[in-house]
């Protein structure tokens, strides 16, 4: 069995950097909520205030007032940097590709989520590959299993029990359980990984 000496105490580094050393605008880049979108050769960043902002990598720029008005290397600049060098977004020029199932889609004004293939559009009947339930969608977000909390068992979409075994980089589908649709006039909304649901035979039934 091979062994690989470790680095000497002088060549070891932090995965993660300290936070101590790190400007504001760094530190809010690697810890506040935000959800980076690619669109070719720019990126649509929602940020943890519900703006949502347009990001220009490759000439430094970003739509955000920070940036704009203050010609400051802004969070989201750097928060979309952090996300390609994860490898979590491709880089500039790359086309974007499909949440679900990973082929090439066609950049839009929009964050793409998905591919005509995987999208589910709002009132499309599906199943809960779980528990064989009808449910009726109610809109697909492009944010993570993994970044979507559920407030009532304080968890992610993607750590709740139930949703075990999904891929936490699925992007989450709320929806409403098909008997409530008919109960109430506002039945309550479920959040899902994407890929646990599956489309069923019926037409849509609501608009």
């Amino acid at each position: 069995m091979s062994y690989t000496k470790p680095p000497a105490a002088d060549e070891l580094v932090a995965l993660a950097p300290d936070p101590g050393a790190l400007s504001e605008r760094g530190l809010r880049a690697w810890t506040e909520h935000m959800a980076v979108h690619p669109l070719a050769e720019t990126y649509v960043v929602d940020s943890e205030s519900g703006e949502r902002y347009v990001v220009d990598p490759t000439n430094g720029t970003c739509s955000c007032p920070d940036a704009r008005m203050r010609g400051k290397t802004c969070k989201h600049l750097r928060r979309v940097a952090l996300e390609i060098t994860a490898g979590r977004v491709p880089p500039p020029g790359d086309s974007p590709t499909c949440r679900s199932c990973g082929t090439e889609t066609v950049p839009t004004e929009d964050p793409p989520v998905l591919c005509d293939a995987c999208g589910l559009d709002p009132g499309d009947v599906v199943l809960d590959r779980e528990t064989g339930d009808r449910l009726v969608v109610i809109r697909v977000s492009p944010r993570r299993a993994d970044e979507v909390e559920i407030a009532a068992t304080n968890t992610t979409v993607a750590s709740h029990p139930s949703n075990d075994g999904y891929p936490h980089d699925d992007p989450v589908a709320e929806a409403v359980y098909a008997a409530d649709v008919t109960r109430s006039d506002d039945p309550r909304r479920y959040a899902f990984p994407l890929t646990r649901l599956e489309p069923a035979d019926d037409a849509q039934i609501v608009d």
